[in-house]
């Protein structure tokens, strides 16, 4: 096996990765800027490097500071982690030039799958169902008439090479050509200054629908598994909050059928590694939205119900290994669920820079409450990065215990110093639409 590991990334998820790395012996390489300089994984890892300043741009987002580092730690792989370089084509691609292994899709799938037109392309040709709209991209104003009017409004302009809930304006009236106009030009502005593309697509907002994904794991073999699926539905401005595994509004007959979705879709773009495909439920059924190449935030729900470890045969594949399971095998165990803990105002969502003067975990139990973090008590929320704080994810043998389960974690959970979002956890935890399962994704709307 791999024998040293470069993390690309920061915060919760660097201690992830290095726990997995510790149970097979690999040496971690850490890598920091300054603002995370007294980060306490810095300790935990065999080396580490500072990359630069506190602005992404100049650390994280930083191809040369990082490719720097990996050549002089040695490092004989590189995992990105989520977020900042994670599904960077033009990264892994240096990665690989290097002859270091990228843990992750290959370079030259994961630039075919920055395009999410492409991957609808995909989808579209081997019979999964996309959502309603354009497959390729919009061209011009008469092209968002021309299908907007086809489809129903309201309908959705995103962009091609967007992500993590940005990049995507809604159309809900057709009457002011200008107004239209100026949404578009707008979008395209933020694609090209954020994402070096100003390509967009459209499609037709699905009434009330639930975000539903599925977990995958593809070998060079060609070989596919699916790993159960996750609810998604509880969102704030299109990013995720709370996470489960199973979802309570699929059946079996829904499960085997997403799952076909996955594998068609998996093997046509020759993908290798863990990754999820996102679907959207209407009343209509389900469509594909997108591919994530990567380690998704929300993975350990799968963790959990599978006993599996992703981080794992993230590192197995990369290092040219099969899968030594089958379909047949998973078994999806009892019920999880994830709340994110974010630095922000529960009312406005609005990020909350600070100190951390206080801080009580629950405690931990690894079968029924898993808690991933980087914090200390004294720890500098800065406004340069995502204000996820930390994730507790509960386990139990059915839905309406793991909810207690994390009701309970989150009533013992203390951050002071910053403002945060465990009230409003908690409030999901305790409201009839989401212990009924019959929530959608405007679940905070109005």
């Amino acid at each position: 096996m791999i024998k040293k590991i470069l993390i690309a990334n920061r915060g919760e998820i660097v201690n992830r990765i290095i726990r997995t790395c510790e149970k097979f012996g690999i040496e971690a390489v850490a890598v920091y800027s300054d603002a995370d300089k007294d980060m306490e994984y810095i300790k935990n890892a065999a080396e580490s490097y500072n990359i630069g300043s506190a602005a992404p741009i100049k650390s994280y987002l930083n191809i040369g500071a990082i490719t720097e580092a990996i050549a002089k730690s040695g490092a004989e792989a590189v995992h990105p982690g989520y977020g900042f370089l994670s599904e960077s084509a033009e990264f892994a691609a240096v990665v690989e030039g290097m002859g270091v292994k990228w843990i992750g899709p290959g370079s030259q799938v994961m630039k075919s799958i920055e395009s999410k037109s492409y991957c609808r392309i995909a989808a579209d040709a081997v019979g999964v169902p996309v959502t309603p709209g354009t497959v390729g991209i919009v061209s011009n104003v008469d092209d968002i008439y021309r299908i907007a009017h086809k489809v129903g409004l309201p309908v959705l302009l995103k962009l091609d090479k967007g992500g993590g809930g940005k990049g995507i304006e809604k159309i809900e009236s057709l009457e002011s050509r200008e107004a239209v106009q100026d949404v578009f030009d707008r979008l395209k502005r933020i694609g090209a200054m954020a994402f070096a593309s100003s390509d967009v697509y459209l499609e037709k907002q699905i009434a009330s629908p639930k975000h539903i994904e599925v977990q995958f794991v593809a070998d060079a073999r060609g070989d596919v598994i699916c790993l159960g699926e996750r609810e998604c539905s509880i969102q704030r401005r299109y990013q995720k909050i709370v996470e489960e595994s199973p979802s309570a509004a699929v059946n079996e007959e829904d499960r085997l059928k997403l799952y076909d979705y996955t594998k068609r879709i998996v093997k046509a773009i020759a993908y290798t590694g863990v990754g999820t495909i996102e679907f959207l439920k209407g009343e209509s059924g389900y469509f594909f939205m997108e591919i994530n190449a990567r380690l998704q935030v929300e993975h350990p729900v799968s963790e959990m119900v599978t006993g599996l470890d992703l981080v794992e045969w993230q590192i197995r594949i990369a290092d040219g290994e099969n899968l030594s399971f089958t379909q047949e095998d998973v078994r999806l165990g009892g019920h999880a669920i994830e709340c994110r803990v974010y630095a922000e105002e529960p009312v406005t969502f609005t990020p909350s820079p600070g100190v951390i003067t206080k801080l009580v975990f629950p405690e931990e139990n690894d079968g029924a409450l898993r808690i991933e973090h980087a914090l200390h008590t004294g720890y500098v929320v800065t406004p340069f990065y995502d204000p996820m704080l930390c994730k507790l994810i509960a386990l139990h043998n059915n839905r309406e215990a793991c909810i207690g389960v994390m009701k309970a974690a989150l009533e013992d959970m203390k951050i002071e110093g910053v403002s945060t979002n465990i009230d409003v956890g908690l409030a999901v935890m305790e409201d009839k639409r989401f212990i009924s399962g019959g929530f959608s994704t405007d679940f905070f709307a109005g």
